[in-house]
């Protein structure tokens, strides 16, 4: 059975995205072990300062190294990443022997030096979105894309 993590920094402050996400959590239970590990957010307040936001995203580029699964294909979620349609998204998946690991990174995004040790950057879309819809919508894609590869309705 496949093995899905989703890193991400940050946790939820409104129950009704957690409650998403835990339908999708739950649906998935049928194809991948999928589990959620959340880093705590470095503190940015003072300033606004460039310095100061580079510094917190490198202690969570750390926090979340450490999280990572030996031997993960390892998704940088980044808005210049690549967009991909759902089925495209299955593809990834459909052959993949390896844990698979999503880093979602917080409203400042992720650590330059993190995204380049990633095996691919992926883009939600072109538009912004909080950070924190993004794991429900996450969520919700990868429970489509197992749907796809398995033969599912799902996805239509």
């Amino acid at each position: 059975m496949n093995s899905v993590t989703v890193i991400h920094v940050g946790d939820f402050k409104e129950r009704y995205f957690k409650d998403a996400e835990s339908e999708y959590i739950k649906r998935l239970k049928a194809f991948c072990d999928y589990k959620t590990v959340c880093i705590k957010e470095e503190s940015c307040f003072g300033e606004d300062s460039d310095k100061l936001i580079l510094r917190a995203l490198e202690r969570e580029a750390n926090a979340i190294r450490q999280q990572i699964p030996k031997g993960a294909l390892r998704i940088a979620m980044c808005i210049e990443g690549k967009q991909l349609s759902s089925p495209e998204l299955a593809g990834v998946f459909e052959n993949e022997t390896r844990p698979i690991c999503f880093i979602i990174g917080s409203s400042f995004g992720l650590d330059e030096s993190l995204k380049r040790e990633c095996d691919l950057r992926l883009s939600m879309s072109k538009m912004t979105f909080p950070h924190m819809l993004a794991r429900v919508m996450l969520a919700e894609q990868v429970y489509r894309a197992f749907a796809i590869n398995n033969g599912k309705r799902y996805h239509k």
